[in-house]
């Protein structure tokens, strides 16, 4: 269909995005350092793209394009809004690594203990959704660091109301330092707390 759109000149935009941040539908976007209208099903002619433009790069032109999609907008935002929240940051508290968190710090108070073996973190994609959600974490790798885990761990679980612990461990065998520390450490704090052990593999399955 014949209808009104918008037109970028390549030569006067400066890049600097402002046209996108004022598109509310998502038609343009910012690729090689120049403004773009990506799709015409989602510019609907209003223009209020225009006056943003610090170089009038942007003008109306009337030609043949796709009908100003509506449906296809909202759910491209709802599709966004899912990816942001999916990408959010699940971690609530600082320090992480078991050697530096305080034992009585009060994010441990009536707290799910996630016990990460450093590599989970990078093996599993969704490990912030999907392990950290709403529990307190400490993170360590058995091998790496020599130190003994399961006296540091037994305190904390001695000195706080722990709900339950979580481990993720790798599969490899060297991981299995993890969950014998965090095994130990519960048996010492002589306190009977809920343990699940979940095991990733190298190509980031749960086992």
């Amino acid at each position: 269909m014949i209808r009104k759109i918008i037109k970028i000149e390549e030569a006067l935009c400066n890049g600097c995005g402002a046209c996108a941040n004022a598109c509310h539908e998502g038609a343009i976007a910012i690729k090689n350092g120049k403004a773009v209208l990506v799709r015409d099903d989602y510019c609907d002619g209003l223009g209020n793209c225009l006056p943003i433009c610090p170089t009038n790069a942007i003008s109306f032109e009337e030609r043949e394009a796709a009908p100003f999609d509506e449906a296809a907008i909202k759910q491209n935002k709802k599709t966004y809004k899912e990816k942001e929240q999916h990408m959010e940051s699940r971690l609530q508290q600082w320090p992480v690594q078991i050697k530096l968190v305080p034992e009585n710090a009060p994010y441990f108070s009536e707290a799910d203990v996630l016990v990460a073996a450093d590599c989970t973190a990078y093996a599993y994609g969704d490990f912030h959704r999907d392990f950290m959600e709403g529990k307190a974490i400490v993170v360590g790798c058995t091998k790496l660091d020599d130190i003994d885990y399961s006296e540091k761990l037994a305190k904390i679980f001695r000195n706080n109301d722990i709900k339950s612990v979580t481990v993720t461990r790798m599969e490899v065998p060297c991981c299995g330092g993890m969950e014998y520390a965090v095994t130990k450490a519960i048996q010492e704090s002589e306190k009977k707390i809920p343990l699940n052990i979940i095991t990733i593999s190298r190509d980031g399955m749960i086992k």
